[in-house]
């Protein structure tokens, strides 16, 4: 891999991922759930070289009392909004499937695709807990195998929807009126534990034909789903050397699922704060940690100077811990204002999936005869 192949990411998580990012004086926290602050916190990710950003959601406000940033907008929704204010860079929402339909999500997830012109993702995610399953009333809380269990089924029907159209469905024939080709539509038929769907998609197929898949390996019921489903696999380590050990055990049980390990990517979480110098930084970060509880170290950390956290990235590349990371700035403006100062170069690729040295697949029922809708 060569230093333009590493990929990174920016994961927004409002107005950081510290809980009491939001009491800075620049956290712009008035303007949280306004368009106009997604919009300028995306491009800014974008001018700075950034290949993509993640955008949690879930169905749950965020734990902790009345003093941590609490609500959220949806993520799909903000992907919309800032689509047509971008040019390269990627979008992954977060999108839970516990409590939504998965030809919902095919849909969303499709309509993104092509709003951005092949650069949508979709980070999975599951709603864990009473909190969430009481919210929507339908069934109870499931346990992590069983929540699992159920999105590796979702993915299965998703992408199966996404191919349910051919490339070439689309006919639009004047002179006898046909707009589509029905043989080139097809039913999915699928039938599991959780979901029976028949399909086809009413969305046609996408740029990317198949959008990003992407999940957070973060216990083996998520790993197993991961290995199976993911074009990105996320992790957390608390070192490089461990971040070395899980890409190698990923890439074996890729292999062993009879997958291509270098048709996925694996992405290392990083928590960052950037200031004028590392000293800054750590007092900027005891500052939040007195407002309010800091979350769990659980994995690679890095506040200081965006020179240094340049030479991090070079390191993590050279090691081979990961094929790229993701930033998850603990305060949101303050790091963006310091991100250009990596120096980073874009790469413009057609898709997102370009970017990520992937090819474009063919649907699954392209050879298909008789299943037409």
């Amino acid at each position: 891999m060569t230093e333009s192949d590493f990929f990174l990411a920016v994961e927004l998580a409002g107005t950081g991922a510290h809980p009491a990012s939001w009491r800075r004086p620049d956290s712009r926290a008035e303007e949280l759930f306004t368009g106009g602050y997604w919009v300028d916190a995306v491009t800014a990710i974008e001018k700075a070289g950034a290949d993509a950003v993640f955008l949690p959601d879930s169905f749950g406000l965020q734990p902790g009392g009345p003093g941590v940033t609490r609500g959220r907008l949806d993520a799909v929704a903000i992907a919309a909004r800032v689509a047509a204010r971008t040019r390269r860079l990627g979008l992954l929402p977060q999108a839970p499937v516990t409590h939504t339909e998965p030809f919902h999500l095919a849909k969303a997830i499709q309509s993104l695709d092509f709003a951005t012109l092949g650069r949508a993702g979709w980070e999975v995610t599951v709603s864990e807990g009473e909190e969430q399953a009481r919210a929507f009333g339908r069934k109870q809380a499931q346990d992590a195998a069983s929540l699992w269990h159920e999105a590796d089924e979702a993915i299965e029907v998703v992408t199966r929807l996404w191919d349910s159209w051919e490339d070439d469905a689309e006919i639009r024939d004047v002179p006898t009126g046909r707009f589509i080709d029905r043989n080139k539509l097809h039913y999915i038929d699928f039938t599991g534990d959780h979901f029976a769907v028949k399909g086809p998609s009413i969305t046609p197929r996408s740029p990317q034909g198949q959008s990003i898949v992407a999940v957070r390996a973060h216990d083996d019921p998520s790993t197993g789903v991961a290995v199976r489903r993911a074009d990105l696999i996320r992790i957390t380590a608390a070192g490089l050397d461990a971040a070395r050990s899980h890409r190698t055990a990923l890439r074996t049980a890729l292999r062993a699922a009879g997958r291509d390990p270098d048709a996925v990517r694996v992405l290392l979480d990083l928590d960052v704060h950037l200031a004028e110098s590392a000293d800054a930084a750590s007092a900027e970060v005891a500052e939040l940690d007195g407002w309010a509880a800091p979350p769990a170290e659980t994995g690679v950390r890095h506040l200081g100077t965006a020179a240094a956290l340049r030479d991090l990235l070079a390191t993590v590349h050279r090691s081979a811990a990961a094929d790229g990371v993701v930033l998850r700035p603990l305060a949101v403006p303050a790091t963006l204002r310091h991100l250009p100062a990596l120096g980073r170069t874009a790469v413009s690729s057609t898709t997102l999936r370009a970017r990520l040295g992937l090819s474009r697949p063919v649907s699954r029922y392209t050879e298909k005869e008789g299943a037409s809708a």
